[in-house]
């Protein structure tokens, strides 16, 4: 990338409300400054405003993405250190999770661009559980499909590991390498896994598999509960 690009979270591309979804925007930044099959690291420094340009400046060594008065929203750097993926599921056993999803009962934050029921216009990745303590979701990628768009179907499947409607968490940082986009209109399935909890933070990893079983992205990334 250049010295400075721009990127806009769209208005609908929401977690919590009016808040960009930390996936879709963490994706975003890496679509500006990843190398091809790279691993970058997002951490958010502030709930993204959406609507709204945001700078995105290489700075010291990495990225910093600001917004028009200067504020730090999020910073960005190239992880080198591999992402163990977490292992698949059929795609029956994933519909039979997504009917197990707990955010159909109660969601706490049901603006959600991914995740939410209430989102007709959204992913509609519904995370169950699995009997193993795994998420899973079987689900259908949009017509057009993008970089943000992967990292946003690898995002809530994490944060679904730990997070219910009573305590909810929100996502920190998130590391992800993309090693092909899906197709258009595939029908995808995606998996999450706690690696472990410490306090109020809780780390995880999520990977997206294609209808053919391939191995398509793998994220981890770190969540935060809501005080």
């Amino acid at each position: 990338m250049g010295m400075t690009e721009h990127i806009v979270i769209d208005a609908d591309r929401t977690g919590p409300p009016a808040t960009g979804n930390g996936g879709w925007t963490s994706g975003l930044v890496a679509e500006k400054v990843a190398a091809p099959g790279g691993t970058v690291e997002v951490t958010l420094r502030q709930p993204p405003p959406v609507g709204v340009p945001l700078a995105v400046t290489a700075e010291d060594g990495g990225w910093a993405v600001r917004d028009e008065g200067g504020l730090l929203v999020a910073t960005a750097a190239v992880r080198t250190a591999e992402i163990e993926p977490v292992p698949p599921v059929s795609r029956t056993e994933a519909l039979a999770a997504t009917g197990r999803y707990p955010g159909h009962a109660g969601h706490p934050f049901p603006t959600c661009y991914v995740c939410s029921p209430q989102r007709a216009d959204g992913l509609r990745i519904f995370p169950g559980p699995l009997p193993d303590g795994r998420t899973a979701a079987a689900f259908t990628m949009p017509p057009q499909v993008s970089v943000p768009v992967v990292w946003a179907a690898l995002d809530c499947p994490g944060g679904w590991t730990v997070l219910t409607a009573a305590q909810p968490f929100v996502l920190g940082r998130m590391a992800a390498v993309v090693d092909a986009l899906p197709e258009p209109d595939d029908e995808c399935v995606v998996t999450g896994a706690l690696v472990r909890r410490e306090g109020r933070k809780a780390l995880v990893r999520t990977s997206l598999y294609a209808a053919t079983g391939a191995l398509l992205a793998r994220a981890e990334a770190t969540w935060i509960a809501v005080a």
